[in-house]
């Protein structure tokens, strides 16, 4: 078992190239995200012919209940506006007046 976990992650640096006739340099391209994998592509870095391809498995994901998560302070007519999270307006100083020019 320990040994098959040891070639779990590998990727290729170079490959042979029918065109090139070669073992050749490569370049991976990420072709797809699925939600359950990753497709790479691998291509000639001489002639650009694909050579190969490799999928990535996704690690699995536990799910987190959604009662478990912070919820933001709910707003409601009682409240004030700083209490939903925005901004009061700024407060008009007493005393002030309207001036309007004519």
């Amino acid at each position: 078992m320990h040994r098959q976990a040891q070639f779990e992650n590998l990727w290729a640096s170079e490959l042979y190239c029918p065109t090139c006739r070669k073992l050749q340099p490569v370049r991976e391209r990420l072709l797809l995200v699925l939600p359950h994998a990753e497709l790479y592509d691998y291509r000639c870095t001489t002639c650009g012919l694909s050579l190969g391809s490799r999928e990535v498995k996704a690690p699995v994901q536990t799910l987190v209940p959604s009662s478990s998560l912070p919820r933001p302070p709910a707003c409601s007519a009682i409240r004030q506006p700083t209490d939903c999270g925005r901004a009061a307006p700024p407060a008009k100083p007493r005393g002030a007046r309207r001036v309007t020019a004519y």
